[in-house]
């Protein structure tokens, strides 16, 4: 019999927002955080940049505001753009209290601060970061506080499948108690109870078949969210990120925003610069800007690549400011102090996801949502560069908050049948699932990428029809892995990347389509909602 778990909290996701909500409320309650793969296997621990937020006393919010409002073309939520640069200094205390050996630099008054970086849409240097591996510091500063605290239990190799709601077993009134996960190392379905769930799973760029984010990425929390009967909102606008190195080799490595941040120049083949006639802010505009520009490029002159050049700049400046880039190229036999690097976009972030306000709820009582899965309304059409750590901390902390608050109200507990699968057998057709996957991120880069038309948007429908039913079939008959959970959630996110893709009319931010090139006046986010939505059965507790 599989095990089963019984937990206060059930984080799933184990980046800078779930281990900073489990660090929050560890004093309190007892904490699962699950990792699908090790506790370092999330985007955080890759996240170059930094974290953005009014630190510099020349800086001020009213500044970091109108940047994020101008980067999201409109279609920003003020107010909880206003909350989370409001909260962003008391945001980076807290990570500062907890360690993150973030970069100083000595200051003309002998005295040693904080060094400030300035990247794309950001009119202050106010990135804080550690060296050009942030994401790095954090998820190792944070994880070693997680494994330090014996009321967190810190879980690898775990895949969550579903959520349990207790409508689901027939329990009024509605609320989420648990998850249905895949142990990856028994292959095994185990039930975890929770009084209250936080998913913290992160973006699905990997829907894309060139993207920066680690294999995991897979929508996996906006996926089972959305089949709970979760709203997600604005999934139409994917970030592709303007630079990521071009090599055979080279599988998802970023070329962090702060190299054009520290003066460093997109060129053509032949050495000469385009950002300058795309956009007055050439090479520190917004990155949808600089992503349309390069593919255009790319397309123009029928090149596989274009090339960033910080080599101008002194080896000493390169080397103390971009150590592990500079390393990494030069794996691949590029030095970025004498030579350009190759780079092309690649999809990033996921700046849509499951609606939530500012305590991190969801839909579903009980059911919070943080970090990249989540909408909060802060990113609007197109995420403003080191803003996403920050809201992963801001809302992490206030979800924390908020159960705190709800932790005294008594929960009826509700009996979670074991899953079933004693109607299924093991499948000797894994090549079906290796072929889905593949044709899914190819006809999506292809379809419903940088730029999209409504003929492509209608061919990707029609592709994502007949995979839901492939994939359908193969779920009802064989026993779940990790490859198949995996590809029914990323068939479930393009569904709904092309759905909301399909419903927006106008090119805005980071979704731009030839056959609508301008903005409409009107300011509208695409709601998708689950209602009489299921492109699959649900199979808990039984086929």
């Amino acid at each position: 019999m599989p095990h089963a778990y019984h937990f206060d909290v059930l984080v799933i996701g184990s980046g800078a927002a779930g281990l900073t909500l489990a660090l929050n409320l560890a004093s309190h309650v007892k904490v699962a955080v699950l990792s699908k793969g090790e506790l370092v296997a999330g985007s955080t621990y890759w996240a170059q940049g930094g974290v953005a937020g009014v630190i510099d006393k020349t800086d001020t919010v009213e500044a970091h505001v109108s940047d994020t409002l101008n980067a999201g073309a409109g279609l920003c939520n003020e107010d909880a753009v206003r909350f989370t640069i409001e909260h962003s200094k008391t945001s980076i205390d807290w990570l500062i209290g907890q360690g993150v050996p973030f970069t100083k630099e000595q200051m003309a008054n002998g005295h040693e601060d904080y060094h400030l970086t300035k990247e794309g849409g950001h009119s202050h240097r106010r990135v804080i970061h550690a060296a050009d591996a942030t994401g790095q510091a954090i998820s190792q500063t944070l994880i070693e506080r997680a494994l330090a605290h014996p009321n967190i239990e810190t879980i690898s190799n775990k895949l969550a499948v579903d959520l349990i709601t207790s409508e689901k077993l027939g329990v009024q009134p509605n609320r989420c108690i648990g998850a249905y996960v895949l142990n990856l190392e028994t292959d095994q379905v185990e039930v975890f109870h929770a009084n209250h769930v936080v998913l913290a799973s992160g973006g699905a760029s990997k829907v894309y078949l060139y993207t920066s984010n680690v294999d995991g990425a897979t929508g996996d929390g906006i996926a089972m969210a959305w089949r709970a009967g979760c709203r997600v909102a604005n999934m139409e606008f994917n970030q592709f990120h303007p630079t990521c190195l071009f090599h055979p080799q080279a599988k998802s490595f970023l070329i962090t925003e702060a190299i054009r941040g520290e003066g460093g120049l997109l060129k053509l083949p032949d050495g000469s610069r385009f950002m300058p006639k795309f956009d007055q802010r050439e090479e520190l505009a917004p990155r949808d800007i600089v992503a349309r520009a390069i593919d255009h490029e790319m397309k123009r002159l029928g090149i596989d690549c274009v090339y960033l050049d910080i080599s101008h700049k002194p080896k000493d400046f390169i080397l103390s400011h971009f150590p592990n880039v500079y390393q990494r190229c030069l794996s691949y036999g590029i030095d970025i102090t004498q030579e350009p690097i190759p780079v092309v976009p690649a999809a990033h972030y996921t700046c849509g996801g499951i609606m939530v306000d500012t305590a991190g709820r969801t839909d579903i009582p009980n059911l919070y949502a943080i970090g990249e899965c989540s909408f909060t309304g802060l990113h609007g059409a197109n995420r403003l560069a080191s803003n996403s750590l920050l809201e992963c901390v801001v809302y992490a902390l206030a979800s924390a908050e908020d159960i705190k608050k709800r932790l005294s109200t008594p929960l009826t507990p509700v009996d979670i049948p074991a899953w079933d699968e004693s109607q299924v057998t093991d499948s000797d057709e894994d090549v079906i699932i290796a072929h889905n996957w593949d044709e899914l991120r190819r006809f999506m880069w292809d379809y419903v990428g940088i730029v999209r038309s409504t003929k492509r948007l209608m061919r990707a429908r029609h592709r994502i029809n007949l995979l839901h039913q492939e994939i359908y079939e193969f779920y009802s008959n064989y026993k779940i892995s990790n490859d198949l959970i995996e590809l029914r959630n990323l068939s479930v996110v393009a569904d709904l990347i092309i759905s909301s893709a399909m419903v927006r009319k106008e090119s805005r931010g980071l979704h731009y389509t030839l056959d609508y090139p301008e903005s409409l006046n009107t300011l509208e986010d695409t709601i998708l909602y689950p209602n009489n939505y299921h492109p699959y059965a649900d199979r808990e507790p039984s086929h």
